[in-house]
C-alpha cells in the first residue's frame, strides 16, 4: 500500500537563528567557566637569588625570549610625558611604524595619534596599526577612517573570531623604524591625559626602549600581525641591525591563552622565589591566585620585605578592587605592606625585586592577564633602572594611604560582600 506523501515542514529561520545564537552563547559561557586554567600547580623554590647568574640564565631559557644586553630603557610618567614622546617618535618615522593597542576611545588623544599615523602613511612610511577588537570603541569612527584613507594598514584583532574575544590582546607596543620601541600600560584615551594626580584620570607609567631588545618588541607585534592578517613583515625596515646603546639587560616576553609555559605566572613565581631582600609591586588589579599568594607569604617568612601599591577609591572597576582586597589577609598577617593610591586612578603595572630586577608592561596581576589575555612585558636586569623604579614607587607611596590589618578587618560591609560575590568570577576579572 502506498503511503500518502507528506510534505517536509519548512525550517523556521527564526528558530534556526535563535538556536545558533544560543549555541554560540553556550560555547562562550563554557569557555569562560572551564577555559584554560593555570598550568603551574606546584610551588617553586630556588637556591639562587635574583641577583645571581643562575637566575638570569633560567629566565633566559624558560621565557619566550633571551635576556640581551646593550639596551637603554627610559620610564615616562603619565600622559603629559608619554603621549608627546610617542607622537614625536611616530612623526620621526622614516620607513616603518608598527603599533598595537588595546583601548581606542574617541577624543583628542585618539585624534592626535590618528593624524600622526595618517601623515606618516601619506609621506610613504609603511604604517601598520593593530587594534584589539574588544577594546575598540569606535571601529568606524572619524579617526579610524582618516587612517584608512591615508593608507595606514588597520586591523582589528580577532574581530572575525567572536569565540576568541575573551582572549583579548592587552598589548601596548609601538616600534619606530625597527629601532625605537615603547611598551607599558597606556591606552589611547583622553582619560590618560595629565600628571597622574587629577581625580578621574589615570596615573600611568610607560617605557621607551633603545637597543637590541627592540627586535623582541617587534617580534611581539609580528606574532599578532601574522595571526590577524597572514602577512609577514620583514627586512631591514622592520628588523635592522641594532647597536648597543646602554647597559640595561632586557627581555620582552609574551604570554597568551595558548602559552605552554604559563610565562607570566612563571616569571612572577621565579622572581618571588628568588627574592632575598625586597619585592615592590604596583598594579591596578592585584588579585593573586593561591600559588602566587602563597609564594609571597613564603617570601615574607624568609625575611623579604613586600610592599604593594594598588588603586584607592577612585577607580572605574570597583568589583576587581574588592575581590583583590578580599585576598590580602594572609599577606597582611605575614607582614606585607599595602598602600592605596589617593590622588587619581591608578593604572601602573611594575615589579621590582632586590633593587636589580624589574618587570614592566601590560600584564595585571590577575587571572585574566596571567591566563586568558595576550600580554607583553619587558624584564630589565639593571640596578640603574631598578633604582629609578624604586624612586617612582616611593613617590607613588607618598601619595598613598597605608591599609593596615585592622583597616582591612573594618572595611565597609558592602565591600566585603562585593569581594565575596565577585570572587565567583575571579578568572574573568
Amino acid at each position: 500500500m502506498k503511503l500518502p506523501f507528506r510534505r517536509r515542514p519548512r525550517p523556521n529561520l527564526r528558530m534556526l537563528l535563535g538556536s545558533a545564537l544560543i549555541g554560540s552563547a553556550a560555547t562562550v559561557g563554557l569557555q569562560t567557566l572551564f577555559g584554560r586554567q593555570s598550568r603551574i600547580r606546584h610551588p617553586i623554590t630556588t637556591d639562587y637569588a635574583v641577583g645571581d647568574a643562575g637566575f638570569t640564565r633560567i629566565v633566559s631559557q624558560l621565557l619566550s625570549a633571551p635576556l640581551v644586553g646593550g639596551n637603554k630603557v627610559t620610564a615616562l610618567q603619565n600622559g603629559e610625558e608619554i603621549f608627546p614622546a610617542m607622537l614625536a617618535s611616530i612623526r620621526s618615522a622614516r620607513r616603518t611604524v608598527t603599533f598595537e593597542s588595546f583601548l581606542w576611545a574617541r577624543g583628542a588623544v585618539v585624534d592626535q595619534f590618528a593624524s600622526a599615523l595618517a601623515e606618516r602613511a601619506r609621506a610613504g612610511v609603511k604604517v601598520h596599526f593593530l587594534q584589539d577588537a574588544f577594546g575598540c570603541l569606535a571601529p568606524f569612527g572619524r579617526a579610524m577612517n582618516e587612517m584608512r584613507r591615508a593608507g595606514v594598514q588597520v586591523e582589528l584583532f580577532r574581530v572575525a573570531h567572536p569565540l576568541r574575544l575573551n582572549n583579548r590582546s592587552h598589548n601596548k607596543l609601538l616600534v619606530i623604524d625597527g629601532q625605537e620601541g615603547y611598551i607599558g600600560g597606556v591606552c589611547l584615551s583622553d582619560d590618560w591625559q595629565g600628571n597622574g594626580q587629577t581625580p578621574g584620570f589615570w596615573r600611568e607609567t610607560h617605557y621607551r626602549v633603545h637597543g637590541p631588545a627592540v627586535a623582541q618588541l617587534q617580534s611581539g607585534f609580528m606574532a599578532h600581525w601574522i595571526e590577524q592578517r597572514g602577512e609577514v613583515l620583514q627586512g631591514d625596515a622592520y628588523f635592522p641591525e641594532l647597536e648597543r646603546c646602554g647597559e640595561d639587560c632586557c627581555q620582552v616576553f609574551t604570554t597568551s591563552a595558548g602559552d605552554r609555559f604559563d610565562s607570566a605566572r612563571l616569571m612572577l613565581l621565579l622572581s618571588i622565589a628568588a627574592a632575598r631582600q625586597s619585592i615592590r609591586i604596583a598594579n591596578i588589579f592585584f588579585i593573586p591566585d593561591n600559588l602566587l599568594r602563597d609564594a609571597l607569604v613564603d617570601a615574607l617568612r624568609r625575611g623579604v620585605h613586600v610592599e604593594v601599591i594598588v588603586p584607592g577609591p577612585d577607580l572605574d572597576a570597583q568589583t576587581p578592587r574588592s575581590v583583590g582586597k578580599a585576598r590580602w589577609r594572609p599577606l597582611l598577617e605575614a607582614g606585607a605592606c599595602f598602600y592605596e593610591y589617593q590622588p587619581a586612578r591608578y593604572h601602573c603595572k611594575y615589579l621590582t625585586v632586590d633593587d636589580c630586577w624589574s618587570s614592566v608592561g601590560s600584564a595585571n596581576l590577575d587571572d585574566r592577564a596571567l591566563v586568558r589575555n595576550e600580554e607583553a612585558n619587558l624584564n630589565v636586569f639593571s640596578r640603574r633602572f631598578a633604582a629609578a623604579q624604586v624612586r617612582v614607587f616611593e613617590e607613588d607611596k607618598s601619595r598613598s594611604r597605608e591599609i593596615t590589618l585592622d583597616d582591612w578587618r573594618h572595611r565597609p560591609t558592602h565591600e566585603k560582600i562585593r569581594g565575596a560575590a565577585g570572587a565567583l568570577a575571579r578568572s574573568q576579572i
